[in-house]
Parts: structure tokens; C-alpha cells; sequence
């Protein structure tokens, strides 16, 4: 029988395993783990009274690969999902080698010290997991993960090659404090304050961090300005998808937001060194990260929607030119009133639960590890639809003219 483990019990763990409970067909048997066991039995009471359904809870400190090892194997998980902290990934899917256990995750490896996430960490893995008879399923969140497959998708009905590529990210919920972050706000942080880097024929061109501003009107919710990022799906669609002359990630941020991150950023909150502190050593984001608001508290307060999507432009399969534009919209208060999470956990817990169940089906297999783009995209797809990611195509006159 298929067992799942979900290491991680923030605001995307709790979506995935109210998924999952959802589809006890699929997940007949799930494990939620943590460091703090006691947030993992407050979203299994949670689970319990909307569902029905009753998952285990477990303590593990995913930092030790042999504790974490040893927790599969008490739970004979079948299947690691891991929904931790981008740190953890090599010791989990380490901890997975050694006790013949699937693994899945939705950001990539990003070591403690240094703000640099990219994948050749990972993909070093390969190897090991072919050999293993393993699978390991890299990003399987929104973004990385469903802009893959939205891409995928697009490449695979509706054009011949795909020459540009603007992924765009647009929260525009509104959680009424002063700042805050809507993940993970240490992640958040490190994410927003790296350099930025595109694709663009061939090479990487990098720019100052939130250097570049444009606006784009986002159905439902309105024109925001959005800012040019780097982020990991840029790495695996130009090594997958090479055809691909630009690739582009823009998210979107308030003044506010941008206000405040600049002042801290300016009085040195948003460093990752040690600094010492009463004779101890402390890391200044890690302190921020103390005193903001916990990600998973906002839910209730979260009024507005996502709408986070793909701009893709190329050689249609009827042989012109065309631009077609493929996004979900996902209500922050529809997401809380399912699950009791906001919109932006939702659109990564849920992916997460799709992406699982195409491992424990059988639907995608393969030895190895796998970035979502090399999975065929139409059964990911057709969950989306069902399991509370709709998503829509359209086509625009033509690219962004930025």
C-alpha cells in the first residue's frame, strides 16, 4: 500500500495534506511531519473536522539525514513529499536513498550561507536515484512546477517552438498588515533581494535586484506593477526546452512592500551573516523572520486573488506566428474557506498533492531525477481542473512589448 510522508507543516504542508484527504483513493495513508510536532497535530485536527479523514503526525528534524531516515522507515513511507525548507532537500533526499523511498519537492536546493538556489545539486542526484530504482520529482509547487507544465502544455498542442517565455506571478490579496510576507518570509527575503538573472540567446543577463518595473493588467484583479526576478524554472526550462531564446520571471509588489524591504535592507535586517548579538551569534533575517507575521496566520484576513500564469510566443502548429497567454485566478478567501490557508499556499500545496499523485498512480514514473517539464503535462493538467486550480488559454495580439 502507498504511504506518504509530508515533511513540513507551514501553510503549504497544510494544503497538501487537506488534498490528499481529500482523495483517500489516492492517499490511502498519510504521515505529517515537522519539527514542531504540535503545529502538525493542529493541522491534523484541522484535516479531521473537514474531511473525515485521520493522518498521523511525527517529530523529525529534516536538518539529520538518519533521523529522517529513520522516520521513513517507521512509517514505511512509500513516498516523501517534502514541503520543508529548501536547505533540507539534499538531507531528505538523501534520507530517501537510503530507505528506497520516492521522493517529490517544490523548490529547489538552496544552501543556508549564500542566497544562490539552482538545481546542479540536485541533478547531481541522477545517478544515484536511476541506479536506486528511484524517482525524484523536482518543483512541484506553482512556481516552479504548474508554469512548467503550462508551458509543457502549450509546446506540446499549440506551437511547433516556443521562442519566448514570460512567466508572471501576480498576488494581489490584500492581508491588511503593515508588512508581511505570504511564504516563508527568510525564502521570501533571499528570493527578493538576489541579483536577477533572465535567459536570453544563449546566456544569462543579470541585472540589480527589483531594477526593473513594468505594469501588466492582470484579470481580476487589475494593473500591479510587477518586478524582473530570477527563479529556479528559468534553469530547467532552458536546459529542457532549449528552442527557448528568452525566458523571463516578473512577480508582482506593492510600495509598501518595496518600502519597507528597502529600509531594511538599508539598516542590515535582511542579512544572512552572523552578527554578534549580547556575545551570541545571530543571523539578522532569521530574527526578522521571528518577529513578522507567521505566513499560515493571514489566511483569515486575506481578501483578493492570485493570478499567475505564462506568456508564450512562437511558431503556431498552423504555421504563423502566434502569442497565447495560459493562467489560473485563485480566490484568497475561496482557498481559506477549503483548506484554512490563503490563496498563495493553496496554489502550491495543491500542485504539490497533483504532483504526488502522479508518482503513487504510476501516471509519471521513471528512475532518476526529474524536473516537471519532462513529465507529459495533460493528466497534471486535468487534476488542475478538477482539484481547485482551473485554468484558462487565450490568445494576445502579440508578446509583451517590454
Amino acid at each position: 500500500m502507498t504511504k506518504v510522508l509530508v515533511i513540513g507543516a507551514g501553510g503549504v504542508g497544510s494544503v497538501a495534506v487537506h488534498k490528499m484527504a481529500m482523495n483517500p483513493d489516492i492517499f490511502p495513508d498519510i504521515t505529517l511531519a515537522s519539527r514542531r510536532k504540535f503545529k502538525c497535530d493542529a493541522i491534523a485536527e484541522s484535516v479531521k473536522e473537514r474531511t473525515g479523514v485521520t493522518i498521523k503526525t511525527a517529530e523529525v528534524d529534516a536538518d539529520h539525514i538518519d533521523a529522517t531516515a529513520a522516520l521513513i522507515r517507521s512509517v514505511g513511507a512509500t513516498h516523501v513529499v517534502n514541503l520543508a525548507l529548501p536547505y533540507q532537500d539534499l538531507t531528505i533526499m538523501e534520507a530517501c536513498l537510503s530507505t528506497g523511498a520516492h521522493y517529490l519537492d517544490t523548490a529547489n536546493y538552496e544552501p543556508r550561507d549564500e542566497a544562490k538556489f539552482e538545481y546542479h545539486w540536485q541533478w547531481a542526484y541522477q545517478d544515484r536515484f536511476k541506479d536506486a530504482g528511484l524517482m525524484a520529482l523536482l518543483g512541484s509547487g506553482f512556481d516552479p512546477g504548474v508554469t512548467s507544465v503550462f508551458t509543457t502544455w502549450l509546446r506540446k498542442h499549440h506551437f511547433d517552438r516556443i521562442d519566448t517565455l514570460d512567466i508572471l506571478d501576480c498576488n494581489g490579496g490584500d492581508h491588511g498588515q503593515h508588512f508581511a510576507t505570504n511564504f516563508n518570509p527568510e525564502i521570501n527575503i533571499r528570493e527578493v533581494t538576489a541579483v536577477a538573472r533572465h535567459w536570453e540567446n544563449g546566456d544569462w543577463v543579470e541585472t540589480p535586484p527589483m531594477s526593473v518595473k513594468q505594469q501588466f493588467d492582470f484579470e481580476a484583479v487589475g494593473p500591479k506593477n510587477m518586478y524582473l526576478m530570477y527563479h529556479e524554472e528559468i534553469e530547467s526550462l532552458k536546459t529542457h526546452l532549449p528552442e527557448i531564446k528568452r525566458i523571463r520571471f516578473w512577480m508582482t509588489f506593492g510600495d509598501a512592500y518595496i518600502q519597507h524591504l528597502t529600509v531594511l535592507q538599508n539598516v542590515g535586517m535582511t542579512r544572512i551573516d552572523p552578527v554578534i548579538y549580547e556575545g551570541k551569534e545571530i543571523i539578522p533575517l532569521q530574527f526578522l523572520k521571528a518577529v513578522l507575521p507567521e505566513p499560515s496566520s493571514l489566511g483569515e484576513t486575506t481578501k483578493g486573488k492570485t493570478n499567475i500564469g505564462v506568456i508564450a510566443t512562437g511558431l503556431g502548429k498552423d504555421g504563423k506566428e502566434k502569442t497565447l497567454y495560459l493562467y489560473n485566478i485563485c480566490d484568497h478567501e475561496d482557498a481559506y474557506a477549503e483548506t484554512g490557508n490563503q490563496a498563495v499556499s493553496y496554489t502550491t500545496g495543491v500542485p504539490a498533492m497533483i504532483g504526488a499523485a502522479m508518482m503513487v498512480t504510476g501516471t509519471w514514473s521513471g528512475n532518476g531525477v526529474f524536473n516537471m517539464e519532462q513529465m507529459d503535462p495533460d493528466p497534471f493538467m486535468d487534476m488542475l481542473m478538477k482539484h481547485g486550480l482551473p485554468w484558462q488559454v487565450k490568445e494576445l495580439d502579440g508578446p509583451l512589448a517590454f
